[in-house]
């Protein structure tokens, strides 16, 4: 069983890609902590954000290419990968502690392959390989006293930590798809399937069965969400040129990158980097 004090009180402050957040569309305050070190091969982080507005906000993300499960004071779910942009709108006073997986993991939680759950989410107590209902009481328990205190933080995090244990260790498809999408992350410069297959001394129809069964989509849209990640990470720094961006990102011109993230976002890069 993972010893819950081993990582799981280390905050983590990765930049933040997957957000769209601007100027009028912050966010609100989100802690984020490391898992403990036996656990590195299932979870990337947990996040718990705490808010109290006097208006709704919507929330807009490019989720990353992972399951995740998110318990807060009005559900506890289990989440696919959503190929498009993900929105959630909040309002009055709550939080929620969520556990971002690495990409092992949605399989092993799910029990077939993620692509059965793409752009869908699950409640948490029909998962079959924990006790879902048992882990949403716990982490709601640790919360409801003092949802904003490091201790309640702690506690929640334990909770999981206690839980998703049982599923290591990892297999072996699942440590190859979180090497495949490390290195592409690392890679910035790769833009075809072909060099991915390459790097793994794999087929490109190999690697397309393995994603599709541990991510839900295809290498195509990793490579095309990794792109979108870079793209916010450098809008949100104010880039000075959409063109040269455009360049860097790997696109033949401004126009096929403005055409890449307006379908997914709504929002032009210019519209974007106006906003920030």
């Amino acid at each position: 069983m993972p010893d819950p004090s081993a990582g799981t009180g280390r905050r983590v402050d990765p930049v933040d890609r997957a957000h769209l957040t601007s100027a009028a569309r912050p966010s609100p305050p989100i802690h984020r902590y490391a898992p403990s070190a036996v656990l590195a091969d299932l979870v990337a982080r947990y996040w718990i954000p705490v808010w109290s507005l006097t208006a709704p906000t919507t929330q807009s993300t490019l989720q990353y290419p992972v399951c995740l499960i998110v318990v807060s004071d009005s559900y506890a779910r289990f989440y696919g990968v959503a190929r498009g942009l993900s929105r959630v709108t909040l309002d009055g006073d709550g939080w929620a502690v969520g556990v971002l997986f690495r990409p092992a993991a949605g399989r092993l939680l799910l029990g077939r392959p993620v692509s059965e759950l793409t752009d869908a989410h699950l409640e948490l107590a029909s998962l079959p390989s924990i006790d879902g209902a048992a882990l949403a009481a716990r982490v709601t328990a640790s919360m409801t006293p003092d949802p904003a205190a490091p201790a309640s933080h702690r506690a929640a995090i334990a909770a999981y930590e206690d839980v998703l244990g049982a599923l290591l260790p990892v297999d072996g498809p699942g440590l190859l798809i979180n090497r495949v999408i490390d290195w592409l992350t690392e890679h910035p410069a790769v833009t075809r399937v072909s060099e991915v297959a390459e790097a793994f001394a794999m087929t490109e129809r190999s690697l397309q069965r393995l994603v599709v069964d541990r991510v839900g989509l295809t290498p195509k849209w990793l490579i095309q969400r990794r792109r979108l990640h870079d793209a916010v990470t450098r809008l949100k720094a104010g880039a000075a040129s959409l063109s040269d961006l455009a360049a860097e990102l790997g696109y033949a011109d401004q126009a096929h990158f403005t055409k890449d993230f307006r379908a997914v976002t709504g929002l032009t890069p210019g519209q974007y980097l106006a906003e920030q």
